[in-house]
């Protein structure tokens, strides 16, 4: 099991949360609702503590750890892409991290803002609501649009919807030695990347 004790504190997890077996939990670690934590994702709450609240997901390889005395927090429906690594800030509500992406130490991604991939958000950055960052070090680029905000919101309840499919369905197995006839797709979604959505939503 991915879930670790340190001095005498251990991680809490909602029964309707989803933790991959393949992450690790550490200490001060606070699981909400009907969150989602990929495979790999390191949350080391043995300096500071670290929380997830309701509907949130923490994707492959992410890291989240903080200084002690700290809290690093993603909100309600916040969205942290794969590789991203949060060292205690705060994501709030329905915010989205990207790829690859660093918010420091004292660092608040606003409300329902977007971080770019591979940004560079520094240490005490206060970020704007409804904004779309990106760069490094990370800048300000414009606001977001409705549409962009209706994606965002797509992307995270595909990965709410994951939680119910992981587990009901996912299990260890044994690979096939060859690729069966019409192999089955995972189920069809409207969910595209950010780019090809404004491409879309231009037609």
């Amino acid at each position: 099991m991915p879930f670790y004790e340190i001095n005498g504190i251990r991680p809490v997890v909602h029964p309707t949360a989803y933790i991959h077996p393949d992450a690790v939990l550490i200490g001060d670690v606070i699981v909400g609702p009907n969150c989602y934590v990929a495979p790999l994702a390191s949350l080391r709450g043995d300096f500071g503590r670290l929380i997830l609240e309701e509907g949130s997901n923490i994707q492959d390889c992410c890291v989240m750890h903080g200084f002690p005395g700290s809290d690093t927090v993603v909100e309600v429906n916040g969205h942290v892409g794969h590789g991203a690594i949060l060292h205690g800030c705060r994501i709030k509500k329905n915010a989205l991290v990207g790829m690859n992406a660093v918010v420091m130490d004292n660092a608040v991604v606003g409300e329902s803002s977007i971080i770019a991939a591979s940004a560079f958000i520094k240490t005490g950055m206060i970020i704007p609501d409804r904004v779309l960052v990106a760069g490094i070090p990370a800048k300000v680029v414009r606001d977001l649009n409705d549409d962009e905000m209706a994606w965002k919101r797509k992307a995270t309840n595909r990965y709410q919807q994951l939680v119910t499919e992981s587990q009901q369905s996912l299990r260890p197995c044994t690979p096939l030695t060859e690729v069966e006839p019409d192999r089955t797709r995972h189920s069809a979604s409207d969910v595209v990347p950010l780019a090809a959505h404004r491409e879309k939503t231009k037609a």
